[in-house]
């Protein structure tokens, strides 16, 4: 069964402008145009978007997509993906500190914060003005 982008688009759960995105960044494969003009998606295409969806929900990147979509295509084990998401484990890990690092700082100066007086007197923004690191 062929489609057309707008039905790509509605099944996939996403709107025109990324099934066209998908397309420039190579994610998705351009399709054939009818004598009309029209182009022409494979059914395909609707599970490929939902997988692209699917993994940027999971934290991967379009590049890393890319990566696991080739895999998908290649005769490598899946050792390969599973190293792909074991480094994705560790990047998510990294920035949960990070994120938790900026909320304890935040907490910290918002406690100093009586809420009152003129924002130019803020110690919220006078610590982020500061010349020390925030810590």
């Amino acid at each position: 069964m062929s489609l057309r982008i707008g039905q790509v688009a509605e099944r996939g759960g996403v709107n025109l402008q990324t099934i066209r995105y998908y397309e420039r960044e190579g994610l998705l494969p351009s399709p054939p145009r009818l004598q009309s003009g029209y182009r022409v998606f494979p059914e395909t295409a609707v599970r490929r978007v939902r997988f692209i969806k699917r993994a940027q929900a999971l934290g991967f990147s379009l590049s890393e997509i890319r990566d696991l979509l080739s895999l998908r295509l290649t005769e490598r084990s899946s050792w390969d993906v599973r190293a792909l998401a074991e480094a994705k484990i560790t990047d998510i890990e990294e920035k949960i500190r990070t994120l938790g690092a900026m909320k304890e700082v935040l907490s910290r100066l918002t406690a100093q914060c009586a809420g009152c007086g003129p924002a130019s007197e803020c110690p919220i923004l006078e610590s982020i003005d500061s010349e020390e690191a925030l810590r």
